[in-house]
């Protein structure tokens, strides 16, 4: 996924959550981090709060997870 780039550490198995952030994200900034090594093999996307590691994940079907970021890509949601 262009922009993304894998936390440090991330485990290789297929069967944890591999997290990424944006490479765009500033140090210290308001950003979440996404999972995608998990959408072939499980179906999904886990997403959370890279500033809460420890805490809640949502967790997107992978289709509806690619079908948003298609719509940000085509800028479906407007720029902030």
């Amino acid at each position: 996924m262009a922009g993304l780039s894998p936390t440090e550490g991330a485990p290789r198995d297929d069967r944890i959550p591999r997290w990424f952030k944006s490479s765009y994200s500033k140090i210290g900034g308001d950003c979440i981090e996404v999972a995608t090594n998990l959408a072939a093999t499980r179906g999904i996307v886990p997403v959370r709060d890279s500033k809460s590691v420890d805490g809640p994940v949502l967790t997107v079907p992978a289709a509806a997870f690619s079908a948003f970021v298609t719509g940000v890509q085509a800028g479906e949601f407007g720029t902030v």
